[in-house]
């Protein structure tokens, strides 16, 4: 049976609302968070959308349609993804891998050309980037539900529930939370009362946020002229600063023509230097391979992860290997029948994967219906 659609409510002190004995709230409005409350509206169930950020999406991040944080999607191994792209009504094309790769094995070497061998033809992308598929859910949500600029600091666990703490806002009551962050940001920025069990903490610590430590360049054109020249968009580099490129179009037949890379540099390096001076570094690299076309982009994009206080912390500084699937309970003691983790570090498949974060929001979306 359908809850409530509203709770009772209160007048604050502040004059605003306070939302009191909310079902189940989301505290995250990534991919996760937003699937956990289309899987919620979809059952009746009620719920209440926290974000810390201006904008929904969390790490997926489209400006303009191109990806600036996850980029691909494999339909033969994430069907969860593959049903959801479906199931929004969006359109998915394959990496474009047609054309040869080109390979700087140092700094003033000459660049190498090899043929191309569709390396990446079973990568999916969606047309106008990943953001699409965020803004699909959140159409689908009520918009009374989503709060914006809500940062959760703090977590208590009550007799009536969890009572969350939010910056420069109301607190909030809950009687069960989903928490769709990833771990060590949680360990960092929220406390917990009572205080979480020091393994599950070191736990929460050790779990390396996926995409954290990297930094994306993206440089938009009027047109894909490297396809005209035979050339894939990919391009592999030992003398950088990006290590790996690949043709970002908008569209699988060269719309919204740009390229991007992955930074090679080091966090800690990348700060050093600067925005300024990388974004110029970077594209005098896309002019050394690509030839003097690509030095007159239309709109230059970058986005450095481990710069940004809502993904990263200092211990993602350094890069670190994969997620790995663990089968201990991300809570335990008094919080398990009140709390849920649904980021995607935490799915027990494909950890740290667009696919992982629609897996973790399944699990937790379970686990609190359980406990209301």
């Amino acid at each position: 049976m359908p809850l409530p659609r509203e709770g009772p409510r209160a007048k604050s002190s502040k004059g605003a609302w306070i939302f009191l004995r909310e079902p189940i709230v989301i505290v995250g409005g990534g991919l996760s968070g937003l699937y956990a409350a289309r899987l919620l509206h979809a059952r009746g169930v009620d719920f209440r959308l926290l974000e810390a950020r201006p904008h929904l999406g969390g790490r997926i991040l489209s400006p303009g349609g191109h990806d600036l944080g996850p980029t691909w999607f494999w339909p033969d191994m994430q069907p969860r993804m593959a049903q959801l792209v479906e199931a929004l009504g969006l359109k998915a094309f394959a990496q474009h891998a047609a054309g040869d790769v080109l390979f700087e094995r140092g700094p003033g070497l000459k660049v190498e050309r090899y043929p191309g061998f569709g390396q990446m033809a079973s990568s999916f992308r969606i047309q106008g980037g990943i953001g699409a598929l965020v803004d699909a859910l959140a159409t689908a949500l009520p918009p009374d539900r989503i709060r914006m600029d809500m940062t959760v600091t703090a977590a208590q666990l009550r007799n009536d529930g969890v009572l969350l703490h939010v910056r420069d806002a109301d607190d909030v009551v809950a009687r069960s939370v989903l928490f769709a962050l990833p771990p060590r940001l949680m360990a960092q920025t929220i406390s917990f009362v009572p205080q979480l069990p020091p393994d599950v903490r070191a736990r929460w610590q050790g779990t390396s946020t996926w995409m954290a430590p990297h930094a994306k360049f993206l440089a938009v054109y009027a047109q894909p002229f490297w396809r005209d020249a035979g050339l894939s968009g990919t391009a592999q580099s030992m003398a950088g600063p990006m290590t790996e490129i690949h043709d970002a179009c908008a569209t699988a037949d060269g719309e919204g023509a740009a390229l991007f890379g992955f930074l090679g540099v080091p966090a800690q390096a990348r700060m050093k230097a600067g925005e300024a001076a990388i974004r110029h570094h970077c594209l005098a690299q896309l002019v050394r391979l690509f030839g003097p076309g690509a030095g007159e982009p239309l709109a230059t994009h970058f986005k450095d992860w481990a710069a940004d206080p809502l993904t990263a912390t200092q211990a993602d500084a350094q890069a670190a290997g994969h997620p790995e699937p663990q089968s201990m309970p991300w809570f335990d003691g008094a919080w398990s029948p009140h709390a849920a983790m649904a980021g995607s570090e935490t799915a027990p498949e494909h950890p740290g994967y667009l696919e992982g974060a629609l897996l973790a929001a399944e699990d937790a979306v379970a686990h609190c219906e359980g406990a209301i």
